[in-house]
């Protein structure tokens, strides 16, 4: 049977590469522009946002940002809260600070390494912030073709009620270091950074790192402006997001303006400049929207998750599911209400953040959004049968959340469940929790499927198209660049396919799929390092890292990341028990007396090997990821919020 199986097969997963690779190259971040003026002027400060700076409250600054590429700057340290002493360290080293108190799983290189010791010329440092004039010395320094790092002082919290006062202060020390380089408007105004390295500067920055006792309106994507990219918006190849840089992206950029390179590997990307109508505007709008967007989320994703709850409780109490069309609406609510998740990767195209009640707005995007996909899913031809509306919507589920990585990620950032720029952990592709989703959709869509598609041949090439999909968009880099999506997706989907082929897995055919998901991934990695070093993922900084004999060292850090997140947080620790009860009670539904999930095995023949899959995908890919515990979140969340839907109706002795 499977050599007849084979020849179809093949042809799909052939079509299915060849797709990918075609894509591969693809990108938004393929138009930047780069610089070729060495930087000579950087300035430093701390707790400035893109809604401080206007013409009327800052004049200088304003000066500056109309003359410069601007940027909304992630300066997420190694602590909750980012202090300033902690971003004049990144300046330097090129990686969160402080290197001294980071923990070692962090990666991050102690005792930290002064890379601008590598620049051809002298370095000289000046303190703007005091009353004493920086004049004479940024003048000398810049006539002795010096790279001058001035430091202008902070402005304190957003409750501090002297901030506006302090905020001209500021300002005025910024135009005196202008004055003394040549002056904001002059020609000869030398390649200038102004950047805010810090969400603050706390008179004890160690409490602050230890507690992260600060106010939350301090927490926030600071100024970025280079002045080598006058009216366009700042980007770089460790953001792939118009708009948005990160802080350990300034030394790349300074190096590479003077032609030099860190020695060892660094995490960030020089500057580059991509055009845009209004750059200003942009970049307030990406430190409104992620600022505001954790608040949102709640309220927004939890009042349409409440129809889930009110499902789940009619489909799960025996005495109402008995109940035809109590049940029926029961069902339709379960079935409708993971479609936000779907949902909310798109709600950045209504500018929700913009609105005087921002979590009402973003509420009213998806309520919107879902109800328009309820609609399609509960009012189409399949809903003629028990599983098709559940198949749909898992379907949509997990296009909605693949298409959005392959168009790019330009939709996700400050959106819920999206990349958050504030974190820093990601800012395009398939995060783990998206990945968990994808996978746990895309096998509810196909056992909705297999109800209707009872052929092996018919179900093997269903699971390889499906499967393929989902590998390729998860782990080409412009799309999901996701490394550890394929380490799971090729097992979960493989093994899948041999059960429902009628074959028996054997040893064998579990270590052939666990090697053919470690090629895969390898060989793409290998593609996305022959590209530039500005347009390469971490899937292509993985090999660099491989290369520089960093591999042992990169797998250790990844399994403490893993075990830190799941023993060092109790709630996680808690949801980890709970999975493995979980997984433990869907794979045994008889020994449990869960008496509907075996009543759906009698009816269903290939329902217990899509578990089977699941279970498998969920604790490969808990295993291969720094963040497991996120990921096994989101797979079984997704499967058991759905699952009620598609089992049997309860037996009058149930």
């Amino acid at each position: 049977m499977l050599t007849d199986l084979l020849p179809s097969a093949r042809r799909h997963v052939l079509l299915l590469v060849l797709a990918g690779a075609l894509l591969l190259g693809l990108g938004p971040a393929a138009q930047a522009e780069e610089a070729d003026d060495p930087v000579r002027l950087v300035i430093a400060t701390a707790g400035l946002g893109w809604e401080d700076i206007s013409a009327q409250r800052t004049p200088q600054l304003q000066c500056l940002a109309d003359r410069s590429g601007l940027g909304a700057m992630n300066t997420t340290s190694t602590t909750v809260v980012s202090t300033q002493v902690q971003g004049m360290e990144t300046l330097r080293t090129g990686y969160r600070g402080l290197a001294a108190q980071a923990p070692r799983s962090s990666g991050i290189p102690a005792p930290p390494m002064d890379q601008w010791e590598q620049l051809p010329v002298a370095t000289v440092e000046i303190d703007a912030a005091g009353p004493a004039d920086p004049a004479p010395g940024i003048t000398a320094a810049l006539a002795a073709g010096s790279v001058l790092q001035v430091d202008v002082g902070s402005v304190p919290d957003h409750a501090d009620p002297a901030r506006a006062q302090e905020l001209a202060a500021l300002d005025a020390r910024v135009g005196r270091v202008l004055d003394a380089a040549g002056g904001c408007d002059a020609p000869e105004l030398p390649r200038t950074l102004l950047l805010s390295v810090a969400a603050t500067d706390p008179a004890d920055p160690e409490a602050v790192q230890r507690t992260g006792a600060v106010a939350s309106r301090t927490v926030g994507l600071q100024v970025a402006m280079d002045t080598a990219f006058p009216g366009q918006a700042l980007t770089s190849g460790a953001t792939k997001q118009t708009g948005v840089v990160v802080l350990t992206d300034v030394l790349p950029t300074l190096l590479g303006s003077h032609g030099a390179t860190a020695e060892g590997l660094v995490p960030g990307q020089p500057f580059r400049g991509t055009d845009h109508a209004d750059p200003q505007q942009l970049v307030l709008d990406r430190s409104q929207a992620a600022r505001q967007v954790d608040a949102a989320t709640v309220p927004a994703l939890g009042s349409w998750f409440a129809l889930g709850v009110i499902g789940l409780v009619i489909t799960l109490v025996p005495a109402l599911a008995r109940r035809p069309r109590l049940a029926a609406v029961g069902r339709a609510l379960i079935t409708i209400t993971p479609l936000a998740l779907g949902v909310t990767l798109f709600a950045s195209l209504v500018p929700w953040w913009r609105a005087e009640h921002a979590t009402l707005a973003l509420t009213g995007v998806i309520w919107a959004g879902s109800a328009l996909l309820a609609v399609l899913v509960l009012g189409g031809p399949w809903r003629r049968h028990r599983s098709g509306p559940v198949g749909v919507s898992a379907a949509l589920v997990a296009l909605l959340l693949l298409g959005e990585s392959a168009t790019g990620s330009r939709f996700q950032l400050s959106s819920p469940l999206g990349a958050q720029p504030i974190s820093g952990g990601r800012f395009y592709g398939l995060s783990n929790h998206l990945f968990g989703m994808v996978l746990a959709a895309s096998l509810m869509a196909l056992l909705c499927l297999f109800a209707v598609v009872r052929t092996p041949r018919a179900r093997v090439v269903w699971t390889v198209v499906v499967g393929g999909l989902v590998a390729v968009v998860c782990v080409a880099p412009s799309m999901g660049a996701d490394f550890g999506s394929m380490l799971a997706t090729i097992p979960a989907f493989g093994l899948l396919a041999l059960l429902v082929s009628g074959i028996r897995p054997r040893l064998w055919h579990l270590l052939a799929l666990g090697a053919a998901g470690a090629a895969a991934v390898l060989g793409v990695s290998v593609l996305d390092w022959l590209r530039p070093p500005e347009e390469r993922t971490h899937l292509g900084r993985f090999i660099d890292e491989l290369l520089s004999g960093e591999l042992l060292t990169v797998i250790v850090r990844k399994l403490a990341q893993n075990l830190a997140m799941t023993t060092g947080y109790p709630a996680l620790a808690v949801l980890m028990l709970l999975a493995v009860i979980a997984s433990v009670a869907i794979l045994l539904p008889g020994r449990i007396r869960w008496r509907r999930l075996a009543q759906l095995d009698a009816h269903h023949d290939a329902a217990y090997g899509v578990r089977i899959a699941l279970v498998v995908g969920t604790w490969v890919g808990y295993a291969v990821n720094d963040t497991g515990p996120v990921l096994v979140a989101a797979i079984l969340g997704i499967w058991l919020a759905y699952l009620p839907a598609v089992l049997p109706d309860p037996r009058p002795t149930d």
